[in-house]
């Protein structure tokens, strides 16, 4: 007597839906590890762009910050613009056109209150105080100036607050904006400097 022997094995159906889930879950890892791979180095690009920043707002807070250009004879005694030779203002004057970075006064790294300038640049890339470029590509830097107002009050109380807003070289605290942008994102560092003395 001769009896049948039942195969045993997957079918075509139970293959093909094997194949088929194996595949979405390949997929899914596979999307998950570009994903991962594309964004590991934007820790690096921020850190980057965070020391670019630190060292160009330091540049900015190091200069002097005069009532009178650091070239007028009474820079060091003047209390205000109106004691000036020279008086300092926005942008930098006529008697300094071959001063370059970093330049003398604080109001030199702007043409004019709060605007946004590009004064970091050499030859189209950024470059330190010595005209030296970074070494990193893909990173831009504006630096902004605006007169502060902190509302510093004098004793005895009543009397006028100092450190308004101002208009020019004579407002008591500046407020220095650093944005360095790279690959669609930016950092922005605020840090105020004030007028602690003639220099």
């Amino acid at each position: 007597m001769c009896t049948k022997v039942r195969q045993r094995g997957v079918t075509l159906v139970e293959l093909l839906v094997f194949i088929m889930i194996v595949s979405i879950a390949v997929g899914g890892i596979l999307g998950v590890m570009s994903l991962a791979t594309g964004k590991s180095a934007d820790p690096l690009r921020r850190k980057q762009a965070l020391m670019i920043a630190e060292s160009l707002m330091e540049e900015v807070q190091m200069a002097d910050f005069t009532f009178c250009d650091p070239t007028s004879p009474d820079a060091d005694t003047a209390t205000s613009t109106a004691d000036c030779d020279i008086p300092e203002n926005w942008g930098r004057s006529a008697a300094e056109p071959g001063h370059g970075r970093p330049y003398d006064n604080i109001n030199d790294y702007v043409p004019a209150a709060g605007t946004a300038t590009p004064a970091f640049d050499v030859g189209g890339s950024l470059a330190d105080a010595s005209g030296d470029p970074f070494d990193v590509s893909g990173y831009t830097a504006t630096v902004s100036v605006t007169p502060a107002a902190l509302g510093i009050c004098p004793s005895p109380p009543g009397g006028a607050c100092v450190g308004g807003p101002g208009t020019g070289a004579d407002a008591e605290a500046l407020l220095i904006t650093v944005t360095v942008s790279y690959d669609g994102d930016s950092i922005v560092l605020d840090g105020y400097r004030t007028r602690y003395a003639p220099r």
